[in-house]
């Protein structure tokens, strides 16, 4: 899956040991670019904690993610991993491709000129008919 948001914070660093050698684990904190924004936390490993430590706060990034729960006592939690990063392209700088309308939407219209007023020469000419053309 993948997320696109702007770096938030930047959590403390977790270090320790296991059998199968050292590890790290940070958090970062990204916001959504949606139109209601969620905070999401990410949890980052060994090397992605260097990534995460290369962004800086209110920079838009775009984050591979793999989310996953366990259960432990009863208790059900979940993680939401970052597996690779990229750098998003700030707005101004994207190229903005012409929109087509999904079912149920209008098409964009441009914007309404009034039309001119009819000379009175069209509604006076009757040739004794009620219609209007």
């Amino acid at each position: 899956m993948e997320i696109i948001g702007k770096v938030v914070q930047l959590g403390t660093l977790t270090e320790g040991n296991s059998p199968r050698g050292p590890w790290k684990k940070q958090e970062l904190i990204i916001e959504t670019l949606e139109q209601y924004p969620k905070k999401v936390c990410l949890i980052c490993w060994n090397e992605r904690v260097n990534e995460a430590n290369s962004f800086f706060v209110g920079q838009t990034i775009k984050v591979q993610i793999s989310i996953e729960s366990r259960e432990f006592n009863g208790k059900w939690y979940t993680d939401v991993r970052a597996f690779r990063f990229d750098l998003d392209q700030p707005a101004a700088q994207q190229p903005v491709a012409p929109q087509q309308p999904t079912m149920g939407q209008m098409p964009p219209q441009a914007p309404q000129q009034p039309l001119p007023p009819m000379p009175d020469a069209y509604f006076a000419s009757d040739n004794g008919d009620d219609l209007p053309f």
